[in-house]
Protein backbone atom coordinates (compact mmCIF):
# COMPACT_ATOMS: atom_id res chain seq x y z
CA UNK A 1 0.00 0.00 0.00
CA UNK A 2 2.82 2.38 0.80
CA UNK A 3 5.63 3.10 -1.65
CA UNK A 4 8.86 4.11 -0.80
CA UNK A 5 9.97 4.68 -4.53
CA UNK A 6 6.71 7.12 -4.88
CA UNK A 7 7.24 8.52 -1.19
CA UNK A 8 11.05 9.53 -2.62
CA UNK A 9 10.11 11.25 -5.85
CA UNK A 10 6.93 13.19 -4.27
CA UNK A 11 9.04 14.17 -1.69
CA UNK A 12 11.68 15.73 -4.35
CA UNK A 13 8.81 17.24 -6.04
CA UNK A 14 7.46 18.56 -3.30
CA UNK A 15 10.94 19.93 -1.94
CA UNK A 16 11.35 21.96 -5.42
CA UNK A 17 7.69 23.49 -5.12
CA UNK A 18 7.62 24.79 -1.97
CA UNK A 19 10.36 26.84 -1.44
CA UNK A 20 10.13 28.63 -5.09
CA UNK A 21 6.41 29.30 -4.24
CA UNK A 22 7.38 30.67 -0.88
CA UNK A 23 9.87 32.85 -2.89
CA UNK A 24 7.17 34.53 -5.31
CA UNK A 25 4.47 34.49 -2.75
CA UNK A 26 6.49 36.35 -0.43
CA UNK A 27 7.62 39.12 -2.99
CA UNK A 28 4.12 39.24 -4.15
CA UNK A 29 3.49 40.10 -0.55
CA UNK A 30 6.34 42.68 -0.44
CA UNK A 31 5.54 44.56 -3.32
CA UNK A 32 1.33 44.04 -2.91
CA UNK A 33 1.01 42.68 -6.22
CA UNK A 34 -2.22 41.54 -6.96
CA UNK A 35 -1.82 37.54 -7.69
CA UNK A 36 -0.82 37.47 -3.63
CA UNK A 37 -4.28 36.56 -3.32
CA UNK A 38 -5.09 34.11 -6.02
CA UNK A 39 -1.22 32.31 -6.01
CA UNK A 40 -1.90 30.29 -2.52
CA UNK A 41 -4.90 28.49 -4.88
CA UNK A 42 -2.75 27.38 -7.60
CA UNK A 43 0.33 26.46 -4.84
CA UNK A 44 -2.11 24.51 -2.84
CA UNK A 45 -3.59 22.73 -6.32
CA UNK A 46 0.27 21.28 -7.15
CA UNK A 47 0.65 20.18 -3.57
CA UNK A 48 -2.46 18.18 -3.90
CA UNK A 49 -1.35 16.40 -7.25
CA UNK A 50 2.14 15.74 -5.84
CA UNK A 51 0.54 14.20 -3.03
CA UNK A 52 -1.92 12.40 -4.45
CA UNK A 53 -5.12 13.99 -3.13
CA UNK A 54 -7.93 14.22 -5.58
CA UNK A 55 -10.93 16.48 -4.09
CA UNK A 56 -14.19 15.28 -4.91
CA UNK A 57 -16.39 18.76 -4.84
CA UNK A 58 -20.04 18.05 -3.84
CA UNK A 59 -22.76 21.40 -3.50
CA UNK A 60 -21.75 25.27 -4.74
CA UNK A 61 -18.60 27.34 -3.04
CA UNK A 62 -20.31 30.69 -1.82
CA UNK A 63 -19.47 33.79 -4.29
CA UNK A 64 -20.37 36.08 -1.24
CA UNK A 65 -17.48 38.25 -0.18
CA UNK A 66 -16.32 37.41 2.50
CA UNK A 67 -17.63 34.45 3.70
CA UNK A 68 -16.48 32.63 6.95
CA UNK A 69 -15.83 28.79 6.14
CA UNK A 70 -16.36 26.74 8.76
CA UNK A 71 -14.88 22.83 7.92
CA UNK A 72 -13.85 19.40 10.59
CA UNK A 73 -10.35 19.33 10.54
CA UNK A 74 -8.74 15.42 9.98
CA UNK A 75 -5.20 16.59 9.10
CA UNK A 76 -2.77 19.04 8.07
CA UNK A 77 -3.44 17.62 4.63
CA UNK A 78 -6.89 19.49 4.90
CA UNK A 79 -5.49 22.75 4.01
CA UNK A 80 -3.81 21.82 0.84
CA UNK A 81 -7.50 20.28 -0.31
CA UNK A 82 -9.80 23.52 1.34
CA UNK A 83 -6.47 25.84 -0.01
CA UNK A 84 -6.87 24.32 -3.77
CA UNK A 85 -10.76 25.62 -3.46
CA UNK A 86 -11.02 28.45 -1.43
CA UNK A 87 -10.03 31.72 -2.07
CA UNK A 88 -9.49 32.87 1.30
CA UNK A 89 -6.56 32.72 4.59
CA UNK A 90 -7.35 30.25 7.17
CA UNK A 91 -7.50 30.65 11.06
CA UNK A 92 -4.76 28.92 12.85
CA UNK A 93 -3.68 28.58 16.46
CA UNK A 94 -0.99 30.82 17.74
CA UNK A 95 1.37 28.31 17.87
CA UNK A 96 1.53 27.19 14.30
CA UNK A 97 3.00 30.79 13.69
CA UNK A 98 5.76 29.56 15.32
CA UNK A 99 6.48 25.87 13.55
CA UNK A 100 9.05 25.20 10.55
CA UNK A 101 7.92 25.56 7.41
CA UNK A 102 4.28 25.20 8.27
CA UNK A 103 4.28 28.25 9.98
CA UNK A 104 6.14 29.96 7.44
CA UNK A 105 3.93 28.74 4.73
CA UNK A 106 0.87 29.76 6.75
CA UNK A 107 2.30 33.45 7.44
CA UNK A 108 2.80 34.04 3.73
CA UNK A 109 -1.32 32.95 3.33
CA UNK A 110 -1.84 35.50 5.27
CA UNK A 111 -3.48 33.33 8.22
CA UNK A 112 -4.84 34.71 11.15
CA UNK A 113 -3.23 33.39 14.12
CA UNK A 114 -5.81 33.52 16.83
CA UNK A 115 -4.17 33.80 20.80
CA UNK A 116 -6.69 31.41 23.11
CA UNK A 117 -5.00 32.74 26.33
CA UNK A 118 -6.92 34.87 28.71
CA UNK A 119 -7.29 38.76 27.30
CA UNK A 120 -5.88 37.57 23.78
CA UNK A 121 -8.90 36.49 22.41
CA UNK A 122 -10.40 39.90 21.86
CA UNK A 123 -7.82 40.85 20.18
CA UNK A 124 -7.67 37.63 17.68
CA UNK A 125 -11.52 38.34 17.19
CA UNK A 126 -11.08 42.20 16.07
CA UNK A 127 -8.05 41.17 13.42
CA UNK A 128 -10.83 38.55 12.45
CA UNK A 129 -13.56 41.28 12.07
CA UNK A 130 -10.81 43.69 10.18
CA UNK A 131 -9.82 41.20 7.84
CA UNK A 132 -13.61 40.55 7.00
CA UNK A 133 -14.40 43.91 6.50
CA UNK A 134 -11.42 44.33 4.00
CA UNK A 135 -13.37 41.50 1.85
CA UNK A 136 -11.14 38.57 2.66
CA UNK A 137 -12.94 35.25 3.17
CA UNK A 138 -11.69 32.83 6.22
CA UNK A 139 -11.54 29.23 6.58
CA UNK A 140 -11.97 28.14 10.63
CA UNK A 141 -11.82 24.66 12.20
CA UNK A 142 -14.53 25.10 15.23
CA UNK A 143 -13.28 21.79 16.54
CA UNK A 144 -10.10 23.18 17.81
CA UNK A 145 -7.99 20.40 16.94
CA UNK A 146 -7.89 17.73 14.87
CA UNK A 147 -9.35 14.14 14.86
CA UNK A 148 -9.22 10.33 13.48
CA UNK A 149 -11.09 11.27 10.42
CA UNK A 150 -14.02 8.79 11.72
CA UNK A 151 -16.23 11.37 13.65
CA UNK A 152 -16.59 15.33 14.54
CA UNK A 153 -15.49 16.76 17.48
CA UNK A 154 -17.77 19.43 19.21
CA UNK A 155 -17.54 23.10 17.62
CA UNK A 156 -16.67 25.45 19.79
CA UNK A 157 -19.11 27.84 19.86
CA UNK A 158 -17.01 31.03 21.12
CA UNK A 159 -14.79 30.89 18.19
CA UNK A 160 -18.41 31.62 16.07
CA UNK A 161 -18.47 35.06 17.72
CA UNK A 162 -17.06 36.74 14.60
CA UNK A 163 -19.94 35.80 12.88
CA UNK A 164 -21.55 38.58 14.78
CA UNK A 165 -19.72 40.60 12.21
CA UNK A 166 -21.31 43.13 9.13
CA UNK A 167 -19.08 43.48 6.85
CA UNK A 168 -20.30 46.26 4.38
CA UNK A 169 -23.18 46.74 6.65
CA UNK A 170 -24.42 43.31 5.69
CA UNK A 171 -24.85 39.83 7.96
CA UNK A 172 -21.69 37.49 6.99
CA UNK A 173 -22.65 34.54 5.10
CA UNK A 174 -21.78 31.47 6.91
CA UNK A 175 -20.83 28.16 4.86
CA UNK A 176 -20.07 24.93 6.37
CA UNK A 177 -17.86 22.35 4.90
CA UNK A 178 -17.51 18.57 5.00
CA UNK A 179 -14.61 16.94 4.59
CA UNK A 180 -13.83 13.02 4.31
CA UNK A 181 -10.96 11.00 3.25
CA UNK A 182 -13.21 8.38 1.30
CA UNK A 183 -10.75 6.22 -1.42
CA UNK A 184 -7.59 4.81 -1.69
CA UNK A 185 -6.95 4.24 -5.11
CA UNK A 186 -10.59 4.26 -5.87
CA UNK A 187 -11.77 1.55 -3.12
CA UNK A 188 -13.28 2.48 0.21
CA UNK A 189 -11.56 3.60 2.99
CA UNK A 190 -12.38 1.84 6.33
CA UNK A 191 -11.81 3.39 9.48
CA UNK A 192 -8.51 1.61 10.09
CA UNK A 193 -6.74 2.85 7.47
CA UNK A 194 -8.08 6.19 7.94
CA UNK A 195 -5.69 7.04 10.51
CA UNK A 196 -3.00 6.90 7.87
CA UNK A 197 -3.99 10.34 6.79
CA UNK A 198 -5.76 12.05 9.81
CA UNK A 199 -3.08 13.85 11.79
CA UNK A 200 -3.81 13.67 15.64
CA UNK A 201 -2.98 13.42 19.20
CA UNK A 202 1.01 12.66 19.66
CA UNK A 203 1.58 11.26 16.32
CA UNK A 204 5.11 12.40 15.09
CA UNK A 205 4.76 14.81 12.13
CA UNK A 206 7.55 13.70 9.99
CA UNK A 207 7.07 10.00 9.94
CA UNK A 208 3.09 10.68 9.32
CA UNK A 209 4.36 12.86 6.31
CA UNK A 210 6.57 10.54 4.50
CA UNK A 211 3.64 7.53 4.95
CA UNK A 212 1.32 10.23 3.33
CA UNK A 213 3.41 10.56 0.55
CA UNK A 214 3.73 6.81 -0.12
CA UNK A 215 0.22 6.03 -0.11
CA UNK A 216 -1.75 6.18 -3.53
CA UNK A 217 -4.27 8.21 -4.90
CA UNK A 218 -6.43 9.53 -2.11
CA UNK A 219 -10.73 10.74 -3.04
CA UNK A 220 -11.12 13.46 -0.57
CA UNK A 221 -14.87 14.35 -0.50
CA UNK A 222 -15.81 17.82 -0.05
CA UNK A 223 -19.14 19.25 0.36
CA UNK A 224 -19.97 23.16 0.51
CA UNK A 225 -23.39 22.89 2.31
CA UNK A 226 -25.89 25.78 1.75
CA UNK A 227 -24.52 29.34 3.49
CA UNK A 228 -26.63 30.83 6.63
CA UNK A 229 -26.04 33.53 8.50
CA UNK A 230 -26.23 34.48 11.98
CA UNK A 231 -29.65 36.65 11.80
CA UNK A 232 -31.25 33.01 10.78
CA UNK A 233 -30.10 30.95 13.77
CA UNK A 234 -30.53 33.34 16.18
CA UNK A 235 -27.20 33.77 18.27
CA UNK A 236 -23.66 31.78 17.92
CA UNK A 237 -24.56 28.56 19.73
CA UNK A 238 -27.61 27.90 17.46
CA UNK A 239 -25.28 29.19 14.29
CA UNK A 240 -22.67 26.45 15.69
CA UNK A 241 -25.40 23.78 16.45
CA UNK A 242 -26.44 23.87 12.91
CA UNK A 243 -22.93 24.26 11.67
CA UNK A 244 -21.95 20.67 13.14
CA UNK A 245 -25.12 18.79 12.09
CA UNK A 246 -24.46 20.16 8.82
CA UNK A 247 -20.82 18.48 8.42
CA UNK A 248 -21.45 15.46 10.42
CA UNK A 249 -24.51 14.45 8.04
CA UNK A 250 -21.81 15.51 5.14
CA UNK A 251 -19.18 13.60 6.46
CA UNK A 252 -21.64 10.66 7.30
CA UNK A 253 -23.07 10.69 3.65
CA UNK A 254 -19.28 10.71 2.11
CA UNK A 255 -17.81 7.81 4.53
CA UNK A 256 -21.03 5.69 4.10
CA UNK A 257 -22.04 6.19 0.16
CA UNK A 258 -25.49 6.51 1.64
CA UNK A 259 -27.66 8.89 2.02
CA UNK A 260 -28.43 10.95 5.36
CA UNK A 261 -31.52 13.11 5.43
CA UNK A 262 -31.18 16.78 4.79
CA UNK A 263 -31.27 18.92 7.78
CA UNK A 264 -34.30 21.47 7.14
CA UNK A 265 -33.14 25.00 6.38
CA UNK A 266 -33.42 28.32 8.86
CA UNK A 267 -37.05 29.75 8.84
CA UNK A 268 -36.82 32.28 6.34
CA UNK A 269 -33.66 31.79 4.98
CA UNK A 270 -32.32 33.34 1.62
CA UNK A 271 -29.02 31.43 -0.05
CA UNK A 272 -26.13 33.31 -0.39
CA UNK A 273 -25.18 33.30 -4.12
CA UNK A 274 -22.78 30.50 -5.09
CA UNK A 275 -20.28 30.38 -7.95
CA UNK A 276 -22.37 28.98 -9.85
CA UNK A 277 -25.21 30.86 -9.58
CA UNK A 278 -23.34 34.60 -10.27
CA UNK A 279 -21.72 32.98 -13.29
CA UNK A 280 -25.26 32.30 -14.41
CA UNK A 281 -26.19 36.16 -13.73
CA UNK A 282 -23.19 37.27 -15.72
Amino acid sequence: MISFFRAFWRLIAYCVLTPLCMLVQALALVLHLPFQRGFPMWYHRQTCRIMGLKPEVRGEISAARPTLFVSNHVSYLDIEVLGSLIRGSFVAKAEVRRWPIFGWLARLQRSVFVDRRAGRTLKSRDEMGTRLEDGDSLILFPEGTTSDGNRILPFKSALFSVAKQRPRGQPLTVQAVSIAYAKLDGLPMGRYLRPYLAWYGAMELGGHFLRVFGLGTVTVVVEFHPPVTIDQLGDRKALAAYCHAQVTRGVAEALTGRPQAALPPPAGREPAPSLAARAGQA
